[in-house]
């Protein structure tokens, strides 16, 4: 698709994923194990066969572009392919990006270098599967200046999102950006049919209109303004989104709360998930590093108390399991889980060390740390948060690198 470029959103700062994006942002956080939350849009880039992308971050942005350059570097420059991340560049004024429609402004000489007929705005913090080229053909079939990728979500939580009123041919004949009281969908009072951060433009349409944003006092963001603007004067289509993950119940998930990122990794190590990382018909692309297998020791002597083991859950490469017992949980490379200690419906990642006797309950822990012996965490909930960030529903968040020095110990 040679007349595509798509641009990749990436720069927001997740201030409700806190403490996961003190060091990073949202886009690149560690999810399922091996993966980093961006993977799945820019899989399903590489699925749809767009191969001309540019991602636009600002936010902690190091570890992103670090991620994009080692584990993206796919493509082939020679015969007109390419991805690059891109950074704030100051080129229209000294502002950072003001808003979703700003960025996309301030880095429009990117489109006028490649001068793509159409042009795909994603967000690179969601979790799910989608083919954009079908999203495309319905442009066509439907001859839209614009298509909104929208899909039918819960009323009582359409709050959180642009909510859509659409005629009998799909077309979009209001927007009431996260309204208080999201109109329901006529088909079904419980629903809304909400934007998903997904917008397809004909170059040409969206130019007129983004430069025109530019010159006003507004938010400059695609779901306040510039698509609001265009009902009306131009051909606005809701596409209703197709789930390329084949399940019941459709998937998309935006992991924009330490509680919602939890659910989802838990979701991950059920025994019929609901969001499937093991088709090969859709691959999920991402950083591999050198690391050696997973491994499992002293299983010998399970029936003493003292067993390497795992049940229902993710083990990544270079994580040793030595006389612990994980349960419930995600464990991303190079964790180390040692002596009777018990690690349950937890997310652990990168080269963590849970000590001796240690007991972990419902927990996030970052990067580097390392968890002294007989520490307990998850079971008293009051003095983990003197030290640590719990959530309402008592999902403890640890920093990455955080040093412990032992806390409420174990029995």
């Amino acid at each position: 698709m040679r007349n595509f470029l798509t641009m990749i959103l990436a720069g927001g700062r997740g201030e409700r994923l806190y403490p996961l994006t003190e060091d990073r942002a949202k886009p690149a956080v560690p999810f399922g194990g091996k993966y980093r939350i961006i993977d799945f849009t820019l899989s399903n880039c590489i699925n749809s066969g767009l191969r001309n992308i540019t991602v636009l971050i600002q936010y902690k942005s190091h570890s992103l572009d670090r991620h994009i350059r080692r584990g993206w570097n796919v493509f082939n420059p020679e015969v007109g392919e390419y991805i690059f991340s891109l950074p704030p560049q100051q080129r229209i004024s000294q502002d950072w990006y003001r808003g979703t429609a700003d960025a996309v402004y301030q880095n429009w000489f990117i489109v006028e270098d490649k001068q793509p007929e159409f042009l795909l705005i994603l967000a690179g913090d969601h979790v799910y599967k989608m083919n954009y080229r079908e999203m495309h053909s319905f442009l066509q079939q439907k001859q839209a200046d614009v298509v909104v990728g929208a899909i039918e979500y819960p009323l009582a939580e359409a709050s959180s999102f642009g909510v859509m009123t659409v005629d009998g041919n799909a077309q979009i004949t209001r927007w009431d950006e996260k309204p208080a009281r999201p109109t329901p969908m006529p088909s079904d009072p419980t629903r809304a049919l909400c934007s998903m951060g997904i917008y397809l433009f004909r170059t040409s349409v969206l130019h007129d209109h983004l430069f025109a944003d530019a010159a006003r006092d507004t938010s400059h963001d695609f779901g306040k303004d510039i698509i609001p603007g265009m009902i009306g004067n131009r051909r606005v289509f809701a596409y209703n989104f197709r789930d390329e993950n084949r399940k019941a119940i459709k998937y998309w998930r935006d992991v924009g709360t330490l509680d919602a990122y939890w659910e989802a990794n838990m979701d991950l190590v059920s025994v019929d998930p609901l969001f499937n990382l093991y088709d090969e018909d859709w691959p999920i692309r991402t950083y591999q590093g050198q690391f050696p297998p997973a491994k499992f020791v002293f299983a010998e002597e399970f029936d003493g108390g003292r067993a390497g083991i795992a049940l229902d859950s993710i083990v990544s490469s270079g994580c040793i399991i030595s006389g612990g017992r994980v349960m419930n949980s995600v464990l991303s490379a190079a964790v180390r889980v040692n002596d009777h200690a018990e690690v349950l419906q937890s997310i652990v990642m990168e080269n963590v060390v849970i000590g001796d006797h240690c007991r972990i309950r419902r927990a996030i822990i970052d990067k580097g740390v390392i968890i002294p012996p007989k520490t307990e965490i998850g079971y008293d909930l009051e003095a983990d948060h003197r030290r640590f960030t719990v959530t309402e529903s008592g999902i403890v968040a640890i920093s990455k690198g955080v040093k412990l020095d032992g806390g409420k110990q174990a029995p």
